[in-house]
């Protein structure tokens, strides 16, 4: 087993073993953070995920989005194994994809990477440069290495404060660094 696989055992499982209480709680916390934030307010097109796997649940922030009449969007993997986003409000017909995770069904409108202000990234593990362990196919980076820099969203990790690395994690060429993470502690990068 690679290192990576072993940091993703062991920060997967960390995440699991949150009481759903305790993953509610932190999300509703996460939620109050990110909602009061300068990128937030200045933001009007947002990339977000729906949770899989322990993730945080953004739900109650997509909804509060909403609400403030912000454009949402989510991410749907292709048959080439590339992600792209789609047009998203609370409510819309969702279909799982491949992998079980609800995308926007089809005839959802397409959205531009450029044309994001914000993206909300879910990860399995940071360390304080902004390294992000995702699941390991590498949709994210995949995704943002298409865009050019200057043109990429403004990226904030969610994570819980147990996904924290004190070590420095691995970290390939390819990867590409998270402005800002946040948790239900608060900000741990970029503020």
């Amino acid at each position: 087993m690679s290192e990576r696989q072993a940091l993703r055992r062991n920060f997967r499982a960390k995440r699991r073993a949150l009481s759903r209480e305790l993953q509610k709680q932190h999300a509703l916390a996460i939620t109050r953070i990110l909602t009061n934030s300068d990128e937030m307010l200045r933001s009007q097109r947002i990339g977000l995920y729906l949770a899989n796997d322990g993730e945080v649940d953004l739900t109650p922030l997509a909804n509060e989005l909403a609400n403030r009449k912000k454009q949402l969007a989510l991410p749907v993997v292709g048959q080439r194994r590339e992600m792209d986003f789609y047009r998203y409000q609370p409510g819309d017909k969702l279909l799982p994809n491949r992998f079980g995770i609800p995308e926007p069904a089809p005839g959802a409108s397409f959205v531009e990477g450029r044309s994001l202000d914000l993206l909300l990234i879910p990860l399995v593990a940071f360390d304080a440069a902004g390294t992000r362990l995702g699941m390991g196919a590498g949709y994210y980076d995949r995704y943002l290495g298409r865009l050019e820099p200057h043109m990429r969203p403004r990226t904030i990790g969610v994570a819980y404060s147990i996904q924290r690395s004190e070590k420095p994690l691995p970290a390939e060429p390819w990867d590409i660094p998270l402005d800002r993470v946040v948790t239900e502690a608060g900000w741990q990068r970029g503020d």
